[in-house]
């Protein structure tokens, strides 16, 4: 039988790790004005009850790539922060969910963090298959979203980018059928995740 306060400590770990990481990518590297807890974690109003995540570990459970999925028909970043990136109505809906805090651990080589983006992205996909999710929407930088254009999938800008605290943003809508893992192939970008704590849900630092 399996020990559930192990588990559950390793998934409350998990979290702990991801958050961490957050802080360092977000607010350390990437100097974005965000809240932090413990002075070493970057949580926000978003992670809540309604947010899943998925995690990649490695095999000493520490954390390599993360992201989180907000539901749509709540609020979320592109409806409640950035409308102006979506000048039509913003797709939402049960079967659809926004992809938020894309994270690679900073302490990963350049090797590592590509691998680790693969996998993430083949989780996401793989995670959308498996729970009957047709589309994402998200928030990215411009150069970012020019590299997700490239991993394989349908991504497609839902508006012009837009100027934001000296920054370029596009708001960006990923369609998800049961060829978007042959796309990925295709593209280089397709790696089955190793270690992963799938869908972890409603986490707290």
């Amino acid at each position: 039988m399996p020990n559930l306060t192990d588990a559950a400590a390793n998934e409350a770990h998990a979290f702990r790790t991801m958050f961490a990481a957050r802080k360092r990518v977000f607010i350390d590297l990437l100097r974005w004005d965000l809240p932090v807890l413990a002075d070493k974690y970057e949580v926000d109003q978003f992670d809540n009850q309604h947010a899943d995540y998925l995690i990649l570990l490695d095999e000493n459970g520490e954390h390599r790539a993360s992201t989180r999925l907000l539901r749509t028909d709540t609020p979320h970043i592109l409806r409640d922060m950035f409308p102006v990136l979506c000048p039509g109505p913003v797709p939402s809906g049960p079967a659809t969910r926004e992809i938020t805090r894309f994270c690679l651990d900073p302490r990963l080589t350049a090797a590592e963090r590509k691998v680790a983006r693969n996998e993430l992205v083949t989780a996401l996909v793989q995670y959308a298959l498996r729970n009957g999710i047709t589309d994402y929407t998200g928030v990215a930088g411009l150069a970012w979203y020019r590299q997700i254009r490239t991993f394989g999938w349908q991504c497609r800008a839902l508006g012009d980018a837009v100027t934001h605290d000296g920054q370029m943003l596009v708001g960006l809508h990923i369609s998800i059928d049961r060829n978007t893992l042959e796309g990925l192939k295709q593209a280089g970008c397709f790696a089955e995740p190793t270690i992963e704590m799938p869908a972890a849900t409603g986490g707290a630092a």
